[in-house]
């Protein structure tokens, strides 16, 4: 008797594949309205300020879904379950909607959804999660959903080991550990999530509170700030970063680490408003700024993405 089949759908966001992409993905995150030309340009802009016109973006998440694959594969030998991923992304094919029909093709009538972002909200992993099910429903095809993953100990592993490696950097340059100020960043969401009781931001802190006390952060050596929020007249969840680092200017830090846990893999958001921007920002307050290293395929981060899905799956079964 052949092994049972359980697809595993993995979003994410998105990004373009080629600069001729950046358009119709614009558009598409635009709800159909075409940017303007400005808008436009800026996007490409940052696009070409960080890859140069060679698109290595989408490749770390084809990475991640195959490292997830093989991760999978590992742990359920010997068991009566095959699992089998496909990619699913919020602005740009393959769509989530196109995974999941994937799936029926294949004959797959049972799945699991993970999104590459560990911290939920209704905004982002829930708006994810229920086009999965519409899609599924669809197509008949009975689908459990991963909400998040936030305090998973492989994950927390994963992220503790790059902020220690980048305060051990600090150490070897002769800078004292308690000099450097760390700061837990993530994208930010409209603020009327505060309203709705969003489990958004008690998620992050959550999991850089973990974090600090693997590292053995002082209170008041580290603090959360936002970064990368849209441009619309409501308010957006803040302070940013960039008012944060003025915020420590002020206070006379000198040495700051950025460790976007909001963040899996190397994109516009970390490679553009990390490296460049807040980089440049800190550089103009004379201020030393370094990054952690992303998740992006890490083994431990795939460990956890594995574990949580396997979880699931049990459940009921």
């Amino acid at each position: 008797m052949g092994k049972r089949k359980v697809g595993v759908l993995v979003m994410s966001y998105g990004t373009p594949r080629s600069m001729e992409e950046i358009e119709p993905y614009y558009t598409h995150i635009r709800r159909g309205h075409p940017p303007s030309e400005e808008q436009l340009q800026e996007l490409t802009e940052r696009y070409e300020a960080i890859v140069g016109g060679v698109f290595p973006l989408r490749e770390h998440t084809d990475r991640q879904v195959q490292g997830l694959q093989r991760m999978l594969d590992r742990a359920a030998e010997g068991t009566d379950v095959q699992y089998v991923c496909y990619q699913g992304l919020k602005h740009v094919d393959p769509f989530i909607e196109d995974g999941i029909a994937a799936m029926a093709q294949n004959g797959i009538r049972e799945a699991v959804s993970v999104v590459l972002a560990p911290h939920y909200s209704v905004m982002s992993v829930g708006s994810y999660n229920k086009r999965a099910q519409e899609a599924a429903e669809k197509r008949d095809i009975a689908l459990k959903c991963v909400n998040s993953y936030h305090l998973h100990p492989d994950l927390l592993d994963a992220l503790t080991e790059r902020v220690q490696e980048q305060l051990d950097a600090y150490v070897s340059e002769g800078v004292s550990r308690e000099k450097v100020e760390v700061l837990f960043s993530a994208h930010s969401l409209p603020a009327r999530i505060l309203e709705m009781n969003d489990p958004y931001p008690d998620e992050l802190n959550a999991t850089a509170s973990a974090i600090a006390e693997r590292c053995g952060l002082k209170e008041g050596q580290w603090r959360f700030t936002w970064q990368s929020a849209g441009r619309t007249a409501a308010p957006w969840l803040g302070p940013d970063i960039l008012d944060t680092l003025d915020a420590l200017r002020q206070e006379g830090v000198k040495h700051v680490l950025s460790a976007p846990i909001g963040f899996v893999s190397d994109h516009l958001e970390v490679l553009y408003d990390l490296d460049i921007e807040a980089t440049q920002s800190a550089e103009r307050m004379n201020m030393n700024f370094k990054r952690i290293r992303m998740l992006n395929d890490d083994p431990k981060y795939m460990s956890a993405l594995a574990d949580v899905v396997m979880k699931l799956n049990q459940l009921g079964a």
